[in-house]
């Protein structure tokens, strides 16, 4: 948690988080970094996301730690009479109920505004579902993978001449999380501000939906299909794509004409600025292949580190196409404290990346992710006011859990 003397953006939040897995804890990740009080409430089973490898050991993996630093852990289970009281106590003293469930399971579990709102006028409840909270697929399960698919994208990803694919990276799990992180705080602001709360909807599938923005935008208005291109060329933009070098491969962006002009001076074929086939943005997409073909040749003469110095020198963005290694050891990540450490009993120091969600004075107190149920007695406690009698009784009836940290 943050230090009692620093004073941080988010340090009069307090969220519980009925979260599990992936796009959820991405989202409360955003804020507990920015100082919030996340408070996981966790099953008597545990989130399935410490079981998660490689490197899964004794109810932890580096997986959670991934998703989980700067909370606090609880284990409580919702579906008794009991722990429905406890869940209560602390909605009551909460602004935030953050949840990733199956679009039909607030509901039942009682996590919406209408569920709530007589224990907290305030409170501010936050849905993140595959499909939302309404339509013929809320009941529906839905994984980032799967949305991809869906919506689009997957269509949009790849070579023209191979199958559709995926990012590498669970783009709609991430991007979900920030936006439900922004509805979040914008649900308790208006809260504050009006003395309301209300729902917050949020849905993979919705996120996904609002990615496609300019490509959508060009379907729904005049019909356009956006094909695949060769080398993650841009749809419309010419050039703009990956290049092949001599050890490697760059992105290069001729995305302003002034872009254009570089590129050419940068290879030595300044004619080509006066070629009618390349003379503007239209000509240049008209006459595509012949244009790839003559920059493709060229960059394939000399090695990446060349190409990005050249064309940097002449203003046109570039970069080499990096391994997850070598850009977590850009001089840019470093200058930026992209990497952020924690120490673990079991895995010692964890280097993991940072948040780019950035308010003030960036932190540097980061914590580990809680162990299952490590912080149970001391919530209970702290935000509760239950007394050592009342929180024993929990523990024996297996309301409630505590864990102790490994080797102890």
């Amino acid at each position: 948690m943050p230090t009692a003397d620093r004073v941080t953006p988010l340090g009069d939040i307090r969220i519980l988080a009925v979260e599990q897995y992936g796009a959820g804890p991405f989202g409360s990740l955003q804020l507990a970094d920015l100082g919030a009080e996340v408070i996981r409430i966790e099953t008597p089973a545990g989130d399935v996301a410490r079981g998660i490898h490689p490197f899964a050991e004794g109810g932890d993996s580096l997986f959670n730690e991934a998703f989980n630093r700067n909370k606090r852990g609880i284990v409580l289970e919702l579906s008794t009479p009991e722990g429905r009281r406890v869940f209560e106590d602390l909605v009551r003293r909460s602004d935030v109920v953050y949840s990733n469930l199956r679009g039909d399971v607030p509901a039942k579990l009682g996590l919406r505004y209408e569920d709530l709102a007589h224990l907290n006028p305030r409170i501010v409840c936050c849905s993140l579902s595959g499909f939302g909270l309404t339509g013929p697929r809320s009941a529906e399960p839905a994984l980032d993978y799967m949305i991809q698919g869906l919506c689009g994208w997957m269509d949009l990803t790849g070579d023209p001449d191979g199958p559709p694919t995926k990012s590498g990276l669970s783009m709609v799990d991430f991007a979900s999380g920030l936006a439900a992180s922004a509805s979040i705080l914008a649900g308790v602001h208006a809260a504050r501000r009006d003395g309301i709360g209300m729902d917050c909807d949020v849905s993979l599938f919705d996120t996904a939906m609002s990615m496609l923005n300019y490509v959508a935008t060009w379907q729904l208005t005049r019909g356009y299909v956006t094909h695949r291109q060769a080398q993650s060329s841009h749809p419309t933009l010419t050039p703009f794509q990956a290049f092949a070098t001599a050890d490697g491969w760059i992105v290069a962006g001729g995305s302003k004409e002034k872009f254009w002009r570089g590129i050419a001076v940068a290879i030595g074929r300044q004619e080509l600025l006066h070629d009618p086939r390349f003379a503007d943005f239209p000509a240049r997409r008209e006459n595509r292949e012949a244009l790839q073909a003559l920059l493709g040749a060229a960059f394939a003469e000399a090695p990446s580190a060349y190409w990005v110095e050249e064309l940097t020198k002449l203003g046109v963005p570039c970069a080499p196409v990096n391994t997850v290694a070598e850009a977590l050891e850009d001089p840019q990540a470093l200058a930026r404290r992209s990497v952020v450490e924690t120490q673990h009993p079991r895995f010692g120091s964890v280097r993991s990346v940072a948040s780019a969600v950035r308010a003030g004075e960036l932190r540097a107190d980061h914590v580990r992710a809680p162990f299952h149920g490590e912080h149970t007695r001391a919530v209970l406690s702290e935000v509760c006011g239950y007394d050592e009698p009342r929180i024993e009784a929990l523990l024996q009836a297996g309301t409630v859990m505590e864990s102790a940290p490994p080797g102890t």
